[in-house]
């Protein structure tokens, strides 16, 4: 006869709570199952929705916020929920897009005049400023009106405003324009003084100031010629471009600096009052006073911002681009976007990565479709074994038949310039800054900083040189010696390569070298540079080098790392109008987003990718230029 076997109370405590757990689980599975679902309906709801047929006298309204980059540095969801909720922190326009949208609105009959609004365009380097302006010069003298407004303006976002039909600015704004200085914070004191961090510098080059940072209180004799030589070429250039479009001469403007104190004094402290004197604006108006001016000149619309027909920048872009074929079987030019500090492995986007890049670089060559090749480059350098991984696929691609042109951006220096310096042609804008030919390398060594809290290193080694790259010890002399035949011998690769590609000896390179930064125009004299233009003239180019024939007959596509399905999904949802409200008056979307843009503070994270050891190196050689403003 079975007996019944009763449990104990401890085995159904743990038997009562595995059941729990088992339910809880289900649960919560179920509810992401169904949640997914919904979401997919809601997407797939959305997607059927239509942009609206873009109406005649349409205001195209161009107001970008962030940064103006060359390529994105966070994925499409993260955009998509960060302009939703409003988050100003790390916004980002991309330039290709800002340029697209200009042009397209040069010839569309829809689009009557440009309303610019850019006081909330963060800094940014003369170079894509001035493609910008170049390309706003280009609507105006197609004919489209462009009133630009701002309730104060910066320098760089004063060069923009001022290609338009008339600037206005707020009678509470100000703006003057004040010269272009560079100033950084020295730390030997902080350092060695304060807390015994020694840290032993190897270079080639006497104007290679990258590290001086930290091994001087002010910056070298060396350093303040070179910047204050390129400085002021950017400088002049930017006081002729704002003369030209401001019918006035650089002597004007000028003199209206050298009298500021008194200027503004004139204008009893009022500065939107003194702009208005010195020409640089046409009127004091608030943001209604434009607003009713656009009204008059255009068609009303009480359901839109403003009381004006328009559309936005982005609605536009979608307009633009609605009209594209998803599978278009014409030859490419390839664009690979260059942009940030070059480090080795995989890297993210606004970073250049050894092996991230050259990967990009090995899909152009290996597809078939791709017949040319431009690389845009936007970076101050960085590590040199990074950049001579990235320069072999660029050999490798113009020995694949692909001719590749270079595009440089705001800033290609050092080991920007390395990777650059093998293409067919080497496009830059006159205020590009470039060059900075220089190798660097930094040992920091602590012993004195553990002294001071009673702490020592000690032991054994069975060669003078075991352990001798401990930053715990006190860099040996011979070791030192070591480190800089290693500096040596790579500024003579770096020269002897760009020797070779430029086809100038040795000799012409290191007279440019040894650190020096050149701007666009400055490096041209000096054969460092082909010719002047901006991406499309580089775009343009490489198609002709190609022989694709008229620009109808191939296209543009940048290959870069693609969004993953679920933030292509992600971001629809958020732009639909459904998501858009959840996610608007989410306080969870909230509170998730501000975690998801963590804030890090850009020289620390090189200099600490600068000191670790790689590839059993005594020190990692860089190729690297603090010359951006």
């Amino acid at each position: 006869m079975n007996q019944v076997r009763h449990r104990g109370p401890i085995v159904s405590f743990f038997v009562g709570l595995w059941d729990v757990m088992n339910f809880t689980r289900r649960l919560i599975l179920n509810l992401f199952f169904f949640g997914l679902v919904l979401l997919l309906l809601i997407i797939l709801f959305a997607s059927g929705e239509r942009a609206a047929i873009l109406p005649e006298r349409t205001t195209l309204v161009i107001a970008p916020e962030g940064r103006l980059v060359e390529q994105y540095t966070s994925d499409p969801a993260l955009r998509a929920l960060s302009a939703l909720v409003g988050e100003e922190r790390d916004q980002e326009v991309q330039l290709r897009d800002l340029l697209r949208a200009l042009d397209a609105a040069k010839d569309d009959k829809h689009i009557e005049r440009v309303f610019l609004r850019v006081d909330q365009l963060q800094p940014t380097g003369f170079a894509s400023l001035r493609e910008v302006a170049d390309a706003l010069a280009k609507l105006r003298a197609a004919g489209k009106q462009i009133v630009a407004f701002g309730e104060g303006f910066e320098q760089g976002q004063y060069l923009l405003a001022a290609q338009a039909n008339e600037v206005y600015l707020d009678p509470m704004g100000g703006m003057f324009l004040e010269g272009l200085g560079r100033y950084r914070q020295y730390y030997r004191q902080g350092l060695q003084e304060k807390l015994g961090v020694d840290v032993h510098l190897f270079k080639v080059g006497e104007y290679k100031s990258a590290a001086e940072p930290y091994v001087l209180d002010a910056a070298s004799p060396q350093a303040k010629e070179a910047d204050l030589y390129w400085m002021n070429d950017v400088w002049q250039r930017f006081l002729g471009d704002i003369a030209k479009a401001r019918k006035l001469t650089p002597q004007q403007l000028a003199a209206g600096i050298d009298t500021l104190p008194e200027g503004i004094a004139a204008a009893q402290g009022d500065l939107a009052k003194f702009a208005l004197q010195q020409k640089l604006v046409d009127g004091l108006k608030t943001q209604e006073d434009v607003d009713n001016l656009l009204i008059e000149r255009g068609v009303a619309d009480e359901d839109a911002e403003g009381g004006f027909r328009q559309i936005g920048f982005d609605d536009y872009l979608k307009h633009v681009d609605s009209g594209l074929v998803a599978t278009d079987p014409r030859p490419q030019v390839a664009v690979v976007v260059a942009e940030g500090d070059i480090s080795g492995g995989e890297q993210p986007p606004g970073n250049v990565g050894g092996v991230s890049t050259s990967a990009l670089l090995r899909e152009a060559r290996d597809d078939e479709h791709v017949k040319a090749v431009v690389l845009r480059v936007d970076s101050p350098g960085g590590e040199v074994f990074a950049s001579e991984q990235i320069r072999r696929e660029i050999v490798a691609l113009k020995e694949a038949g692909k001719p590749v042109v270079v595009s440089m951006g705001d800033l290609a220096a050092s080991g920007g310039y390395w990777i650059a310096m093998n293409a067919d042609r080497i496009y830059a804008d006159q205020s590009t800054i470039t060059g900075s030919i220089g190798i660097f390398g930094l040992i920091p060594t602590i012993p004195r900083a553990l002294d001071k809290i009673g702490v020592h290193s000690d032991g054994v080694g069975t060669t003078r040189f075991a352990g001798a790259f401990d930053i715990t010890r006190p860099l040996d002399p011979a070791v030192g010696d070591v480190i800089q035949s290693v500096i040596d011998k790579g500024y003579r690769d770096f020269t002897g390569k760009v020797a070779q590609a430029r086809k100038q000896s040795i000799e012409q390179i290191d007279e440019v070298g040894r650190g020096r930064v050149w701007t666009g125009a400055q490096a041209k004299e000096r054969g460092l540079v082909d010719a002047f233009g901006g991406i499309q003239t580089a775009i343009s180019d490489a198609a002709t080098r190609a022989k694709l024939g008229k620009p109808d007959a191939w296209r543009v596509r940048y290959i870069e790392k693609s969004a993953t399905p679920f933030e292509r999904l992600f971001a629809g949802f958020v732009e639909s109008r459904i998501g858009g409200a959840w996610v608007r008056d989410s306080g969870f979307a909230r509170g998730l987003l501000a975690r998801a843009l963590p804030q890090t503070e850009h020289d620390l994270r090189f200099l600490e990718r600068a000191l670790t050891p790689s590839r059993n190196a005594p020190v990692k050689a860089l190729a690297y230029c603090f010359c951006g403003f």
